[in-house]
């Protein structure tokens, strides 16, 4: 396993301190719900994307993937790939049920939390 710069964990720690933090914005503020569970989401992935690499080019990666027809076979990237497919399908549908979308969310940010804590080696708090 590679070992990332302190630049890159310092950002993917923050993100994931944001992601939670937005969510918990997200079940107190219920008119914001919509908006607070997609910066949930979107924060989420970039401190994946920060743990993993560089974050602009695993994400044009993911999004050419996403286009592409073929089975994805790498776990990592299928993964990548579904968390994409997840906060699309939010951002398409901002007014569905105000639940589920903070279910998926804080599914998501578990995820993430599990990513960037083995990359990193630091739980985020």
């Amino acid at each position: 396993m590679t070992t990332i710069d302190n630049y890159r964990k310092g950002w993917a720690l923050r993100y994931l301190r944001e992601a939670k933090a937005e969510l918990t914005a997200a079940q107190n503020t219920p008119p914001m719900a919509s908006t607070l569970v997609l910066e949930a989401m979107k924060k989420a992935q970039e401190a994946i994307y920060y743990s993993l690499g560089d974050p602009a080019s695993i994400g044009l990666i993911v999004r050419q993937t996403l286009q592409g027809t073929q089975i994805i076979k790498d776990p990592i990237l299928r993964c990548l790939v579904e968390i994409e497919r997840t906060i699309q399908q939010a951002i398409q549908t901002p007014k569905a049920n105000r639940q589920e979308a903070i279910n998926n969310a804080d599914k998501l940010i578990q995820i993430a939390s599990e990513i960037v804590e083995l990359l990193t080696g630091e739980k985020a708090s």
